[in-house]
């Protein structure tokens, strides 16, 4: 019995992918097989210390009891903060399944901690489109309650050509009214490789020597347990990122998190309910379980997503198209960018990650007005939970050069669908030869 031929002709048959494209990857795959390796090591990592981590807090069952109504001495929501704290290195942590997004849980994170007069300065150029909207950056009429409105002032500090920081750009612009720095660790919508931590350390430290109380925050979605440490380990005072990526292992229905200082945690917590109400409300209504599940299976799934984008790089990158990161870098989130060049290129792709999914397979994305975004935007998300990005997914804004943004795949297995559907249908389409 030969399992590779049943795969084979599985995946001929039932998913109409060729040899040519079968053979092309299984080949790839060889060429990476050490480094796949690496990611596996880091997992077992983040899986002892996420155990310890509950052992320590006295994880038990009665803390996966329901809460209602207002949600007082909710005992599961108070451990699942102290684990998470423990887990990213934080003095402490707030963990909601109110927080709805990573935007919501940034937002939190600004809106708690700026007040007018205050100047937010960001150092790795425009961020995420939905934040530069909260921000007060893209017209959105008058009236929508952006920081900018509520007088906080605004600059940003491009990244070099390299990636680097223009450290004597940022720390010239840094003055007495700086109250936080903005770092986004993840590539956004952009061209480049996300932040690696040594880097983002050294350049804290400088900032520190100019402003020793500024206020060091990360956008951290899509990076936790990327590398050995998180920010806020490394000298950030805040951070934030959302559970429907890569600390929920797919599990967590919805949620979202705030890291750091506690002073600080305290002040989102404000924003989040009310000045005087913080963290001691919020009913949980039996989601502790899940959240701590997902939480344990989290280093797990994060390197089985790594493979696939890893995997990912390397076929695009033998056809010709420039990747990012490449192939061998040091990874910091979970993204693999590439540059596709045409519209039909993008849409072909995005429509075959739909394709692989377990869940509205038969959906056909198509570009369209996304609410805080600047440009059409097409998403593939066939997942179990809505625009679940640590879940296999692709998204792309509708202009050149015509990047694609990959990420996710809870099993590498289904990651690597998604890779052979790609290449299969931009093939079919005649846009790569295999």
């Amino acid at each position: 019995m030969n399992i590779q031929n049943d795969i084979k002709t599985h995946l001929e048959q039932e998913f109409k992918i060729s040899e040519s494209v079968i053979n092309f990857v299984k080949n790839t795959e060889k060429d990476i097989a050490l480094q796949l390796k690496k990611l596996d090591d880091l997992s077992e990592l983040h899986q002892y210390r996420v155990i310890k981590a509950m052992q320590k807090a006295g994880l038990g069952d009665r803390h996966f009891t329901v809460s209602t109504g207002y949600g007082y001495d909710d005992v599961g929501r108070e451990v699942v903060e102290a684990i998470y704290a423990d887990v990213f290195g934080a003095e402490d942590a707030l963990v909601r399944p109110h927080i709805s997004s990573g935007t919501h849980a940034i937002a939190l994170a600004l809106y708690g901690v700026l007040r007018p007069g205050d100047h937010l300065l960001a150092i790795t150029g425009s961020p995420y489109d939905t934040i530069r909207t909260v921000i007060g950056l893209e017209d959105t009429g008058i009236g929508q309650g952006t920081i900018k409105e509520f007088g906080v002032n605004y600059d940003q500090i491009e990244l070099l050509s390299n990636g680097c920081f223009d450290e004597s750009a940022i720390l010239a612009a840094i003055t007495p009214e700086t109250k936080m720095i903005y770092l986004q660790r993840s590539t956004g919508y952009s061209w480049r490789a996300a932040l690696q931590m040594d880097e983002m350390e050294k350049m804290i430290k400088k900032i520190r020597k100019v402003k020793a109380d500024v206020i060091v925050f990360v956008d951290n979605c899509y990076g936790e347990f990327m590398d050995r440490v998180e920010p806020v380990s490394i000298g950030a005072d805040l951070m934030a990122g959302s559970l429907i990526k890569n600390p929920g292992g797919g599990l967590a229905p919805t949620g979202g998190y705030v890291a750091g200082r506690a002073d600080l945690v305290h002040l989102a917590a404000c924003r989040l309910a009310a000045p005087g109400v913080a963290r001691e409300t919020g009913a949980t209504l039996g989601i502790n379980r899940t959240l701590l599940q997902g939480l344990f299976l989290a280093p797990t799934v994060v390197a089985q997503a790594i493979k696939s984008a890893v995997l990912l790089a390397a076929c695009y990158k033998k056809l010709g198209f420039a990747v990012c990161p490449e192939v061998s870098d040091y990874r910091s989130d979970i993204i693999q960018s590439i540059c596709l060049k045409t519209a039909e290129g993008v849409k072909t792709f995005c429509r075959a990650i739909q394709e692989a999914a377990p869940v509205d397979s038969q959906a056909t994305p198509e570009p369209w007005d996304m609410p805080g975004y600047s440009d059409p935007i097409i998403m593939a998300a066939g997942a179990f939970i809505q625009g679940s990005s640590i879940e296999l997914s692709a998204d792309a804004p509708m202009r050149e050069p015509y990047y694609v943004y990959f990420q996710g795949g809870l099993t590498h297995f289904h990651g690597k669908l998604g890779v052979l559907l790609s290449l299969q249908r931009l093939k079919d389409k005649q846009l790569v030869k295999i």
